[in-house]
């Protein structure tokens, strides 16, 4: 380990993963008893977790424009989506309908400002510097969240975003056999942190291990997903029985 990333250690300016932690422990010879407790508090250290209705408090536009910040640092965005499409893929009229208000303190001006927030920052997928890959179940792509013509319009728009050539999108179908359980919202930033959505809030994982395991889920799932062609094939087929479904 560099002189360099000691000194930022020592002085507070960068955050030890486990791995660092362990690594300077077995060069200090650092007795079982002391690793172990500073082994923990690493742990906890590398695991943030911040709930919804704190994001409310202080307003849900908020947390768009911390979004907009991990983007923006970000070079390979991987997002797992078994739910719902995440907020750079909406249209504003799937937003406002997906947007619960009911945590808010005032709610028809905190979802204006936050469906504002998403739109603004889909501006994200124009740069050609990053990529973005969208991996979501047929699940996702169907539950009906919103009106027959906001899914319709939903479904387009994600047609049309995924040929863009530095977006990629999957979609795992529902009669496909998948050796694993989609059981969380889930978004790897480059290789260096997750973030994984609970129905609760919302937890943000550093540690190394935890990392590649998110990656080797999201390739698990992404093997056994449409993908180009036959993805936008799908999308538009299912924007095609929501509009059938408004006659």
């Amino acid at each position: 380990m560099s002189q360099t990333k000691i000194s930022r250690i020592e002085t507070g300016r960068a955050l030890p993963t486990v791995i660092d932690v362990e690594r300077i422990l077995k060069a200090l010879a650092v007795p079982d008893e002391v690793a172990g407790e500073l082994l923990r508090l690493a742990r906890r250290a590398n695991v943030d977790y911040a709930s919804w209705r704190a994001h409310a408090r202080v307003g849900l536009h908020h947390k768009q424009a911390e979004l907009s910040s991990l983007e923006s640092s970000s070079r390979v965005m991987r997002h797992f989506l078994p739910a719902i499409p995440t907020g750079l893929l909406h249209v504003r009229e799937y937003a406002i309908e997906t947007l619960s208000p009911t945590v808010t303190s005032d709610p028809a001006r905190d979802v204006a400002r936050a469906v504002q927030a998403r739109m603004d920052r889909q501006a994200i997928l124009d740069d050609a510097s990053r990529s973005f890959c969208f991996l979501m179940t047929e699940q996702a792509v169907k539950w009906q969240r919103a009106s027959v013509e906001a899914m319709a319009a939903q479904c387009s728009h994600m047609a049309e975003v995924s040929r863009k050539p530095n977006v990629e999108i999957g979609i795992v179908p529902q009669g496909k056999h998948v050796p694993g359980t989609p059981m969380n919202i889930f978004v790897v930033y480059d290789d260096r942190l997750v973030t994984v959505e609970l129905f609760s809030g919302e937890v943000v994982l550093r540690d190394p291990r935890d990392i590649t395991q998110h990656l080797g889920l999201f390739e698990l799932f992404w093997s056994h997903a449409l993908t180009g062609d036959d993805a936008s094939a799908f999308l538009e087929e299912t924007a095609g029985s929501f509009m059938r479904q408004r006659n």
